[in-house]
């Protein structure tokens, strides 16, 4: 795979990570929990385990392409930020709009 596809495989990989915990009631998508529904605490626990997830996907890549390089605090924030707006869609549709039931 080339550089310029497994960035674009990890870009869609965050972006589906991001919006999982908004878009099912579901740990992770697999896991049932005992309540109806998720609480907003646990979404964004599990958005925080996603993210390291999906860098690890792209560490992953990295590592396979050549050397990997250092990454400082400035790396995390901004991927981290991404990240967020990444899963704005999901929290868009789960908390702002209506819903009939």
């Amino acid at each position: 795979m080339s550089q310029t596809a497994s960035v674009w495989v990890v870009l869609l990989v965050a972006l589906l990570a991001a919006n999982l915990p908004f878009f099912n009631e579901r740990l992770f998508g697999a896991v049932p929990l005992p309540a109806k529904r998720k609480s907003l605490a646990i979404r964004f626990t599990e958005l925080v385990a996603l993210y390291f997830i999906a860098g690890g996907i792209g560490l992953l890549f990295e590592r396979r392409a050549g050397q990997i390089s250092p990454q400082g605090w400035e790396f995390y924030a901004v991927t981290g930020a991404l990240f967020i707006v990444l899963a704005f869609p999901g929290f868009t549709w789960r908390y702002l709009m209506k819903h009939r039931h």
